[in-house]
């Protein structure tokens, strides 16, 4: 039998799958205490052929889930699109990213983007600088990088854990969250 007091320890793994560039975001929840473990982005446009695209999507889906050990996976979908070819490239990105995880038997979770914007910052309607902004704060991290894939990730990863925790994010619940968590705030 475990230690009453200790704590659960989530790890979930955040994907922004795209046909270009694949952003990734690793997040580890122990009790109430958000860390980032690791983000970042897979580059794909040097490869031309679109097969071998996701042959490197599903890669490098497995080697982070063998790398950081993920409890569960979010990802983000798009469900709509002006360019149907786009659509259908970035359809089989996702379902690649998705059979990756599936074929390590890891739980995945999909997320409109408008979802994860609400969840991170309260509006649906919120720009990535946004998103990235309000992920600087909430997991400190010095500097948002060039390409917003990687904090989009981190933002699907995030919306996962307060979607299935204890804290349901929306503009009443910001209130309650920063008088429960002065510290984590900063002005």
């Amino acid at each position: 039998m475990g230690n009453i007091n200790q704590k659960q320890e989530k790890i979930i793994l955040g994907l922004d799958p795209g046909t270009s560039i694949m952003g990734y975001g690793v997040i580890k929840i122990t009790g109430s205490k958000l860390e980032l473990m690791q983000f970042g982005v897979i580059h794909l446009t040097k490869y031309a052929n679109h097969a071998i695209k996701l042959k490197k999507i599903f890669d490098r889906v497995l080697s982070l889930i063998d790398d950081y050990h993920p409890d569960e996976v979010a990802l983000e979908a798009p469900f709509f699109g002006k360019n149907v070819q786009s659509m259908l490239k970035l359809g089989r990105a996702q379902g690649v990213a998705m059979s990756a995880a599936l074929h390590r038997d890891i739980p995945i979770t999909e997320y409109a983007p408008k979802k994860v914007k609400q969840a991170v910052t309260g509006n649906g309607n919120a720009s990535k600088e946004q998103v990235a902004s309000m992920l600087k704060q909430l997991l400190h991290f010095k500097d948002i990088p060039k390409l917003l894939d990687a904090t989009d990730a981190l933002g699907v990863a995030l919306c996962h854990h307060f979607q299935g925790g204890k804290v349901q994010m929306s503009a009443k619940s910001w209130k309650a969250f920063i008088s429960d968590n002065p510290g984590r705030i900063k002005q």
